[in-house]
């Protein structure tokens, strides 16, 4: 007897639907093809202790099964439930009339108990777009995957479960989200507040900048100024997440697998890797390919910290993902890209002892040795990151200071006036959202200059021997300061300050 029992396979964060195809004939044997790799060949042996363990059997005759496409390769344990079924189904142990209405996904544990899966959300929409009536999957992933609306999304833990569902002797209640409860699940009293920042306006205010138009800033100076500190504080900062940017961050967390029991995610990703990461690690691939941190910190903040630290090679692969927002992935046989949309914020000490131009502090480095310290950042990857500000000590006076800070509640409804102007203003544009995704033709559009901030620019540009994509960036932080005021027109002094965030352009920067 043939069976047709349906499963998915996740490649990127698109899935693509599996028809596994299950035979039964006269012989013995136990034949296993459509490139399967070796955790799903060893399912025969997990799906021969399930059924015994649970009263059935595996059948002592030939059984075929084929998993089409046949020229894709399908990887993971997540197809032991499906092939599970098809063999029941096939064997005539369950009834096969209402099988191939789903998509049935699960890892299966000897006892019959169903272990989570990866990209059930991915998963979830394909088998939408494709007309089933609805998804069985392990209960850890029903959350995620029932965010999808027109799919009755089953959550299961066991086996015998899903065999009294085809077999009409119990029914599973299908799981349902309110998509905007969940969505509106954010924190009022973020763990991290800028009211504890004490004294540091200045880069207060240029974290403001930053959180407005999504631009790239790097934070340089000594040990203990506040640098880590400031930098995990933005994402308070920055304005809630659009249903769609909600729905793209938690596709690519399903996909790597950092979604259990999670629905939808609604708080921005911070993601923070040690100087000791290396560049799959960072921006994605590996034999099976799954998402770099810059992909997992999609629509959120990726933080650096001790840039210098990190391997040239490490940072150098980052310059494409930078410019493009997406890093893609090539195989031989496959490519696959990831969106890596993500705000960089990164921290250094100004020379390898850790201080610098301080008149409190010894002089341990030599400017040699200085030198070849900021040398390990490249000017390319510099000239990617649109503010560059320099963090001093806080004074005495300052740390005992009484008054509380500004809260981050209240810079972000600056921040998010802001954003509202630039997603006005980009409306048209369905790839761009706010001011550090504009190309060059909407710098040109969006970013006109008066004759007084043309030749300040000019004469900076000139001083300060900035590149062609230097001047791009100082126009786009002009724009942001322009919004965060709601001027219509970039002026003089919007220009002004932004020149003033490109500390690592100046020449003789090391005095």
């Amino acid at each position: 007897m043939l069976v047709k029992v349906f499963g998915s396979a996740v490649f990127g964060v698109e899935a693509t639907t599996i028809t596994v195809e299950v035979n039964i004939d006269k012989g013995i044997g136990y034949h296993l093809v459509g490139l399967p790799d070796s955790a799903i060949k060893e399912s025969s042996y997990r799906i021969a202790a399930v059924l015994k363990n649970n009263g059935y059997q595996l059948p002592g005759k030939k059984i075929t099964i084929n998993m089409a496409p046949a020229d894709l390769r399908k990887e993971g344990s997540a197809y032991d439930l499906t092939l599970a079924v098809g063999i029941l189904a096939a064997s005539s142990q369950i009834k096969s009339e209402d099988i191939h209405n789903y998509v049935i996904m699960g890892e299966l544990s000897l006892d019959g108990g169903l272990q989570p899966i990866k990209g059930a959300l991915s998963i979830a929409i394909k088998a939408k777009e494709e007309g089933f009536k609805g998804l069985i999957l392990p209960f850890q992933n029903v959350k995620e995957a029932a965010i999808v609306a027109g799919l009755d999304v089953y959550g299961v833990e066991n086996v015998l479960q899903v065999i009294n569902f085809f077999e009409g002797k119990s029914d599973l209640i299908p799981t349902t989200i309110d998509t905007k409860e969940e969505f509106n699940k954010t924190l009022d009293f973020p763990e991290h507040d800028f009211s504890d920042v004490k004294g540091q306006e200045g880069i207060k205010r240029c974290m403001e900048i930053a959180a407005a138009g999504g631009h790239n800033i790097i934070l340089i100076g000594p040990p203990g100024s506040g640098k880590t500190m400031l930098a995990k504080r933005l994402p308070s900062i920055l304005p809630p997440m659009t249903m769609r940017e909600a729905l793209e961050t938690t596709k690519i967390h399903s996909v790597a697998g950092k979604t259990k029991d999670v629905g939808l995610m609604a708080q921005r990703p911070f993601r923070s890797p040690h100087h000791t990461a290396s560049s799959v690690s960072l921006v994605g691939g590996g034999s099976y390919p799954q998402p770099g941190e810059i992909s997992l910190a999609h629509n959120g903040v990726l933080f650096l910290d001790e840039l210098p630290e990190f391997k040239r090679e490490v940072l150098e692969v980052m310059r494409q993902p930078l410019e493009d927002r997406e890093v893609t992935i090539s195989r031989a046989k496959f490519t696959i890209t990831y969106p890596s949309s993500f705000m960089l914020v990164a921290s250094m000490n100004p020379s390898p002892g850790g201080y610098f131009n301080d008149p409190n502090a010894p002089v341990s480095s030599s400017p040699m040795e200085m030198q070849r310290y900021l040398s390990k950042i490249s000017g390319p990857l510099l000239d990617r990151i649109d503010i560059h500000i320099e963090v001093t000590p806080v004074p005495f006076e300052k740390l005992t200071e009484t008054r509380k800070a500004e809260s981050s509640t209240e810079i972000r409804k600056r921040v998010t006036k802001a954003r509202e102007i630039q997603s006005h203003r980009f409306e048209n544009n369905e790839y761009i959202h706010y001011n550090a995704q504009m190309s060059s033709k909407l710098i040109r559009e969006f970013c006109i200059l008066d004759e007084v901030s043309l030749q300040l620019l000019k004469t900076a540009m000139e001083r300060l021997n900035l590149s062609a994509r230097a001047y791009d960036r100082i126009l786009k932080v002009a724009r942001t300061i322009a919004d965060l005021e709601a001027s219509e027109a970039i002026q003089s002094h919007h220009i002004a300050e932004a020149i003033q965030y490109r500390s690592l352009d100046r020449e003789g920067w090391l005095g």
